[in-house]
């Protein structure tokens, strides 16, 4: 088997907890993420994504399809349009109501979300707080302004949060168009269309991954609130006389997971209970169609390496759901910075739909053939996450500081990770070990995302795959001229098997889909 060296290394112990600006440091050190445009000082809120982390994106992107559309009946997909006419987001509420209370210094003119900043300074929470309560804790706490220090801060008027943009050469009003703020209205402008394409019965849910936008006035901590970012998001439509009947509820009525509800907030409450599905709603504290989408997307996370012990559903309290909203519910995830939001799911019953029939008079019912009557389904659910915040999550989960090894490992699941196999020679300076390699890898990369590399010791190329999640490298050494055989080595365990070339592609295949185990290998 291929030899392991270790090198030597500067020692360092790992972190209890690694924080939001040093994953950012690992991301920007091993391309997962880079601030944009920063040969000219980066702006702020803008990232990209680099080699691993554009491999990583997509595999986040393509598991959550699969899962949500392809293996469904009931859920069909679109892709809509960033600029569409300005009256979707009239109809919708976001021009008059897509807002954040600003605080502006009276002194030097900086400008900062309120809320974030009484959290930061003040150390309380601003949940359903509007701008008078927040202008009294300013004033309560002495929250200075970041900028200059003075405690000039005052409440200014809401800001929207939407980008304006201009669409042909005309100029002013009448040419104004802005970038979308969230994926879901492109659904409901498109409703009856799709439902009628597809042939879709209620219930049924249409889905869309896609670009937002939102001119945050203070983004911050990486990739968690940015300007630019992407949705994964299903609107899913029910009869309205069916809001309660879900029948899919039962699949998960034995799923435990840890809940915060709107009436332990209101005690005073921060800790989440661990309950079960069916116990919540036994004791009414959720709606069916609620309950199992919050199981299935938490399911959906824990089932691709996120922790369980580091997610829990929260549920809105009345101050803070949006207009739109008769119950919302949070899965939130235990970041660095504290319980925050991983994906939205609110109940917005039939109110876009009907705004957009009132703006446009146009038909957006649907004609129930069981009654031969037109009805206004209801929006029971909107799974709505961020693919950004996603990535966080499955990289901080995933990563850990090997003492033993003395270096990274990123315990990504083998479905997500950039890399799926990377091939070495033992020796980079053996020709006959190199053109075997080179071979190989031209054969495997036909079916796999496979990195070659023969740069440094063997030791060294398995600690780069480590830092970058390839769950399998494959060395070729000088038994492999002879015997027609390889070294397959694991990522997380570092154990090594030897297996014969022939059957390389399918034993990869297994191992990658989890239909075989790699101890089971001899």
């Amino acid at each position: 088997m291929a030899e392991e060296r270790k090198q030597p290394q500067t020692k360092q112990p790992q972190p209890k907890k690694l924080t939001i600006d040093e994953m950012a440091t690992f991301c920007k050190r091993k391309g997962f993420v880079y601030q944009n445009s920063e040969i000219y000082g980066g702006m702020s809120g803008f990232f990209d994504y680099g080699p691993l982390g554009v491999e990583l994106k997509n595999n986040i992107k393509h598991e959550w399809w699969k899962a949500h559309v392809q293996s469904r009946q009931d859920v069909v997909g679109i892709d809509g349009s960033i600029i569409t006419h300005p009256k979707v987001w009239e109809a919708s509420g976001h021009v008059a109501n897509f807002t954040d209370i600003m605080a502006k210094c009276g002194k030097c003119g900086n400008s900062v979300r309120a809320d974030h900043i009484v959290e930061d300074k003040a150390k309380v929470s601003t949940t359903g707080l509007y701008a008078p309560q927040l202008q009294e804790l300013i004033f309560k706490h002495k929250v200075k302004c970041p900028r200059c220090g003075t405690d000039a801060l005052k409440i200014a008027q809401p800001f929207n949060l939407m980008f304006k943009t201009t669409v042909g050469p005309s100029e002013g009003k009448e040419a104004e168009a802005y970038l979308r703020p969230e994926t879901a209205q492109l659904i409901f402008a498109n409703f009856k269309l799709v439902q009628e394409n597809a042939r879709m019965k209620l219930p049924f849910g249409i889905a869309q991954i896609g670009k937002a936008f939102r001119n945050e006035i203070s983004p911050r901590d990486f990739l968690f609130r940015c300007r630019e970012f992407e949705q994964m998001e299903i609107e899913y439509f029910v009869h309205p006389h069916k809001v309660e009947n879900c029948p899919y509820v039962d699949e998960f009525s034995s799923y435990e997971i840890n809940v915060l509800t709107s009436e332990m907030q209101k005690k005073g409450g921060s800790e989440h209970k661990k309950m079960k599905i069916k116990e919540m709603l036994d004791k009414k504290l959720i709606l069916p169609w609620h309950a199992y989408w919050l199981a299935f997307e938490h399911n959906w996370f824990v089932g691709l390496g996120a922790k369980s012990e580091n997610l829990r559903i929260r549920q809105h309290v009345k101050e803070e759901k949006s207009h739109y909203a008769t119950d919302t519910w949070d899965l939130e995830y235990n970041f660095p910075f504290g319980w925050k939001e991983l994906e939205g799911i609110s109940n917005r019953s039939d109110y876009d739909l009907q705004q957009h029939i009132k703006a446009s008079g146009k038909d957006l019912g649907y004609f129930d053939p069981e009654t031969s009557a037109k009805v206004v389904p209801h929006v029971v659910a909107e799974p709505s996450l961020g693919v950004d915040r996603t990535f966080l999550v499955f990289l901080f989960d995933a990563y850990e500081y090997d003492s033993k090894r003395e270096n990274i490992v990123l315990h990504l699941n083998p479905k997500l990770a950039p890399i799926k196999v990377a091939v070495f020679p033992l020796l980079s300076n053996k020709e006959e070990l190199v053109t075997a390699a080179k071979k190989i890898y031209d054969e495997l990369k036909e079916d796999f995302s496979c990195l070659y590399d023969e740069a440094g010791s063997i030791g060294k190329r398995y600690a780069r795959m480590d830092e970058a999640g390839t769950p399998f490298c494959v060395t070729i050494d000088f038994d492999s001229l002879a015997k027609h055989d390889v070294t397959i080595r694991d990522r997380d365990s570092t154990k090594q098997a030897r297996v014969k070339i022939k059957e390389l592609p399918n034993i990869l295949w297994q191992l990658l889909s989890g239909k075989i185990d790699f101890g089971n290998l001899h």
